[in-house]
């Protein structure tokens, strides 16, 4: 666990500089000329997110590291996967950049509240040392910190960045699989107990929000591209920040474990979802 702890919030902060330097006032004010669209995605990702993972865990009565483990991944915000496999979908990017975006800044307090609120009703005790407060603030640093210096960057060298935003996003996934090879490097004599505990959860959580998500956006958004957007931006999470949260709150290496399967699960089902759309339309 000791070089996941090292590991998760350097490469956290560099993974928000990177998505800070993709960012621009634009990616903030386009919201008030479609705010119905920000909105859904907003509420999908936010509130019935960790509503269905909550179902999942006592629906399937999970060993309580591992259910709140699944609360904590939930609880993340999309990373810049999401954004990448919107593009990749012909889904609304400038809505996922968005979403992206607001939802990681908000996750500050969001996702120490959906943890902590969770752990109470799983009957998991959360250390007392380990406040709201704390966690937020320790969040901050490592996730509103560095994305307002990328902002602060590209808006000095807007040129620069734009030129080389591609190689940016290219650097933030592969500190992405460093995170994660950590992990099962780490854990490799216990991954297919985890996985066996973990996985089917996951993969529930997982394909049920982007079925849902992309059902409630078809109601409610303007077009096909934005219920993409949605769909994906709710199935493709932050697993570093998850990893982050995981490390700050437990000492127990089970909790980690949920962040890790949905990780590996969640690009492959992301691309079925995708080749879905695509033959789809």
């Amino acid at each position: 666990m000791e070089i996941v702890t090292k590991i998760a919030p350097i490469c956290l902060a560099l993974i928000m500089l990177g998505l800070g330097l993709g960012l621009s006032v634009k990616d903030f004010t386009r919201i008030l000329r479609v705010p119905k669209d920000f909105f859904v995605g907003f509420f999908s990702q936010l509130v019935i997110l960790p509503i269905v993972a909550l179902a999942i865990a006592l629906i399937l009565n999970l060993p309580a590291p591992i259910a709140v483990g699944l609360m904590i991944i939930a609880a993340a915000p999309g990373g810049v996967t999401s954004n990448v496999l919107t593009k990749f979908a012909n889904g609304d990017v400038a809505l996922s950049i968005s979403l992206t975006a607001i939802v990681s800044l908000i996750s500050i307090v969001s996702v120490p509240f959906v943890v902590i609120t969770s752990a109470d009703i799983l009957g998991v005790t959360i250390s007392s040392n380990i406040s709201m407060t704390g966690i937020a603030l320790k969040m901050a640093l490592v996730v509103t910190v560095p994305v307002v210096i990328g902002m602060t960057i590209r808006g000095l060298a807007e040129n620069f960045i734009s030129s080389k935003i591609n190689i940016i996003n290219k650097i933030t996934g592969w500190l992405f699989v460093i995170v994660f090879a950590a992990i099962w490097i780490e854990e490799k004599d216990n991954i297919l107990t985890y996985l066996a505990e973990a996985g089917l959860a996951v993969l529930i959580l997982n394909v049920v929000m982007m079925t849902l998500a992309y059902f409630i956006a078809k109601k409610f958004v303007s077009g096909n591209a934005q219920q993409k957007c949605i769909a994906l931006e709710c199935g493709l999470q932050n697993g570093t920040l998850a990893v982050f949260v995981a490390t700050l709150m437990f000492d127990d290496i089970a909790y980690m474990i949920p962040t890790a399967a949905y990780a590996l699960i969640m690009y492959i089902t992301g691309f079925i979802f995708i080749y879905i759309l695509r033959k789809s339309n």
